[in-house]
Order: C-alpha cells, then structure tokens, then sequence
C-alpha cells in the first residue's frame, strides 16, 4: 500500500472541482488498450460497487485512511494477473481515469 502514495502527488484543487475534472477525463476503453498499463504494474481495479470517481479523487487527494479500508476490504486493489487474464478471455468495456502515475478502471455495468 505505501508504494502506492509514494508516487502520488495530491492535488491542490477543491474537492468539488477536482470531482468535476476527473469525471471529465473518464472515458470508456477495451482491455487491449490497457495491457501496456498492466505491464507497467499501473492499474489499480475499483469494485464495481464502489464510485470510480470517488475512488480516484481520494487517490489524488492522498486520503490514506479511505483508500486503506477500500484495499483492506478488496474493493481496490492493484490488477492481478487472475483478473487481467479474465480481462483477455472477455474483452469487456471499461471506465478509466488516469491519476498519475495510476490508471484506475472499473468494469462497465452491463445493461439488464
């Protein structure tokens, strides 16, 4: 976990602000264009069950108490080889949003 906010540079913006911003540079993306991140080791996966925008706020805010109950309980964590073999097999839609030096995806919610 510490590696994690070592590399990360919190932002000095307002927290509405700084949600607003990171909604705007979210975009949907395949698998294959995230495979050079997974090499890299730069993908953190956010539970589907949680708000991808959020996750990636309190990542760029340096909120280590949220961020450490989210990897304790394995809503995010950073992409495992099982889960990005699973990614390969299924090619499924993805939501990504970069905080630097991080991608952060969530699996597109599948219509009913």
């Amino acid at each position: 976990m510490a590696t994690i906010f070592l590399l990360v540079k919190p932002m000095t913006e307002q927290p509405s602000t700084l949600y607003a911003k990171l909604l705007g540079e979210t975009a949907i993306i395949g698998w294959p264009e995230l495979q050079p991140f997974f090499a890299r080791g730069a993908l953190l996966w956010v539970d589907p069950a949680l708000d991808l925008i959020t996750v990636a706020q309190a990542l760029a805010e340096d909120r280590r108490d949220i961020f450490a109950a989210w990897l304790q309980a394995g809503e995010v964590e950073k992409l495992s080889e099982t889960r990005a073999l699973a990614f390969v097999e299924g090619n499924p839609t993805l939501w990504a949003v970069v905080v630097s030096p991080w991608v952060v995806i969530q699996e597109r919610a599948q219509p009913q």
